[in-house]
């Protein structure tokens, strides 16, 4: 009986010996987690500082989607370069959409010189929306046009994107380059200059990879590398290194990002993409082939002219929401 008696202590004891060993473990990560988030965002206000550069504005930000409960989200993903004079230029117009419960990712480039109809303004590019009304403006445009509804938004500034290629990607991202890839501006202060091969890219050198549009595929050919580029960078999220990474990336991304999503919802749908292993991430680019031509409009410059119909019912296709219409 005693001896029963002692082996049960023993067992007890221990398992109080591991309970709290976890809770330690848990401490100890959380305190690493905070620290690690602390100390990119203080890096990345550092280098905002050093280039001269400018915080988002503080102001919020106009978006009213449909209230809706749904088993999946649209977000609109918006690039923009944020200027010394506050000013800010969209350069890249991305409709992303999770469905959890697929495990499926999908991503839409929405060609910024699009020709659309804009609520309450005249035709114009698909930017300019953007531009004359800011990201509600922007939504309803899509809404509009493609009878998509948008859940989210997330608008990031560009140099951001150094940021998370070097801490995603330490050791660079590797890229086949085709042809050469040659540019240079008027004043000769900023090359670009890929030479046909293997590259191993850097955050800068990624992001001139992303820009480039000097070559007989414009900017079809830039959608197409930054799809690449956002694959390439999800396979890193995914491994055992970039998931280790992750507090850093969210905190050298904060002070670049502005979204209407909560940090709750962030961490769910983070936790629910690392849990479902997603493995490809599903790209279109609007508008497809065979559904635009290219026109000239004094007011809006060169634009691509749309088959709308075209358009949309190969969107819906894509993100299957045929029959939510």
């Amino acid at each position: 009986m005693k001896k029963t008696t002692t082996v049960t202590v023993l067992r007890w004891k221990l398992i109080l010996l591991i309970f709290l060993l976890l809770i330690l473990v848990l401490l100890l990560t959380t305190a690493w987690v905070k620290n690690e988030y602390s100390k990119a965002r203080e890096d990345s206000l550092r280098d905002i500082q050093n280039r001269n550069g400018v915080l988002p504005a503080d102001e919020e930000i106009q978006f009213h989607p449909p209230e809706v409960e749904l088993d999946f989200i649209n977000i609109l993903l918006l690039g923009v370069d944020a200027e010394n004079d506050g000013v800010t230029r969209t350069d890249t117009i991305m409709l992303g959409q999770y469905h959890p419960k697929e495990g499926s990712v999908r991503l839409v480039s929405l060609m910024r010189d699009s020709y659309v109809s804009i609520p309450g303004y005249r035709d114009n590019k698909l930017n300019a929306s953007y531009a004359l009304g800011g990201m509600e403006l922007l939504r309803k445009t899509i809404k509009e046009n493609f009878q998509v509804d948008v859940h989210y938004y997330a608008q990031v500034d560009f140099n951001s994107f150094i940021r998370i290629v070097d801490i995603m990607a330490p050791n660079g991202l590797e890229v086949d380059v085709e042809n050469r890839m040659y540019y240079r501006n008027n004043s000769g202060s900023y090359i670009i200059d890929f030479a046909r091969g293997t590259h191993i890219l850097d955050g800068e050198d990624a992001l001139d990879y992303a820009r480039f549009r000097s070559d007989s595929q414009n900017d079809f050919g830039r959608v197409k590398r930054q799809q690449e580029l956002l694959s390439l960078l999800k396979d890193e999220v995914l491994s055992l290194s970039g998931i280790q990474r992750i507090p850093q990336l969210l905190g050298s991304i904060e002070p670049y990002i502005q979204t209407n999503l909560s940090s709750q919802e962030m961490i769910s749908y983070g936790r629910s993409f690392l849990v479902n292993n997603i493995e490809d991430i599903e790209t279109m680019t609007v508008p497809v082939e065979g559904g635009f031509y290219d026109e000239y409009y004094n007011h809006a410059g060169a634009v691509l002219q749309l088959d709308i119909e075209k358009n949309r019912e190969a969107l819906h296709e894509f993100l299957k929401i045929k029959n939510e219409e």
